[in-house]
């Protein structure tokens, strides 16, 4: 339970009294390659602890600073290595936009686009919107896409801007109470999207719980993860220079560790040299461009999004209550 914002740090009385999930030594390599992107003995840091749900985190490009969602508490939190932990938005993602009775979840999803403006991916407000403007009175948002042919999205999850300046995002059923059976669900299925130039194009409607999402280098794919506990899965679906899509690619299978490990496909980033870092069962796990698993940073927690420092010196997660922090080898 959070009652102040001291409740947040994690200070050495509360990990005596309540020891920490988080191992001692996380870094689980199951082949050779994944030294190229972490070391063995690479440590996590806890930065700060006591959210409901923490997710979406990234850096910000002015500063570095890490933004994050605290999705059902309906806020955005601001970490930097000076001042800590200090809250950004509120409301983040549910701002009464939306007259129905629902989760009033906030943001999950977040990014910087080409104009370093926010763009989050709002539960409640069931849309992907613009930060224009923070002040004493609140922020402001601006709304850039909230519908498919007439009918309101369930609730946008995560999202990547493509170098073309169009956005492609998820679109499961977490924000809806009841999610599927929600009462308030208009669409028929839960979708990938391709929002360019005032169009948008549904990139898939097979997967049962489009969740995270990431471009690769090239931009040739897009990879995404399926949070069904039933089918926990990462595809990949070719981009055309043309804007067309090709057929979804199985790029690996994790749901035999669901009922052993903890978490689910969630949140994803891609380094330049085209490894994947994943949250999934067991933590964050590592693939290269191939498809092979190549070792595991376990958090002992679920956990559900990744972010990189502005120098890829270091990975961000959030994992349940926490949000974490890993040195990598891939500094540029």
């Amino acid at each position: 339970m959070r009652t102040s914002l001291t409740l947040l740090f994690f200070t050495s009385a509360l990990a005596y009294a309540n020891p920490s999930p988080i191992p001692a030594d996380p870094v689980q390599q199951l082949k050779p390659e994944l030294s190229q992107v972490i070391a063995a003995d690479a440590q996590l840091e806890i930065l700060a602890d006591g959210f409901r749900w923490a997710e979406g985190p990234v850096a910000e490009p002015k500063t570095g600073d890490i933004l994050f969602s605290d999705v059902p508490d309906n806020k955005v939190w601001r970490w930097n290595s000076k001042n800590g932990l200090t809250l950004y938005l509120s409301p983040a993602g549910h701002t009464g936009l939306i007259d129905e009775p629902s989760l009033k979840e906030g943001s999950n999803g977040l990014i910087f686009n080409q104009k370093n403006q926010l763009v989050l991916a709002q539960h409640g407000d069931r849309r992907l919107a613009v930060l224009t403007s923070v002040s004493t009175k609140g922020p402001e948002y601006q709304t850039l896409v909230t519908q498919y042919q007439g009918k309101l999205f369930n609730s946008p999850n995560d999202l990547v801007q493509h170098s073309n300046g169009s956005y492609l995002f998820t679109d499961p059923p977490y924000g809806l109470k009841d999610a599927d059976n929600s009462k308030q669900k208009q669409l028929n299925f839960n979708g990938v999207y391709w929002l360019r130039a005032g169009e948008l194009i549904v990139v898939t409607d097979k997967l049962t719980r489009p969740n995270g999402l990431a471009l690769s280098p090239d931009e040739k794919w897009l990879y995404v993860a399926n949070s069904d506990p039933q089918a926990a899965q990462w595809w990949k679906y070719p981009l055309a220079a043309d804007g067309t899509v090709g057929e979804g690619q199985l790029f690996f299978d994790a749901t035999a560790w669901v009922k052993s490990k903890p978490g689910l496909p969630d949140g994803l980033k891609i380094l330049p040299s085209g490894h994947v870092l994943a949250t999934g069962p067991g933590g964050v796990l590592v693939f290269n461009a191939k498809g092979e698993h190549l070792g595991t940073i376990q958090t002992g927690v679920a956990a559900a999004n990744v972010a990189l420092s502005l120098d890829k010196a270091y990975l961000y997660i959030t994992a349940s209550s926490y949000l974490l922090r890993i040195k990598l080898k891939t500094a540029v």
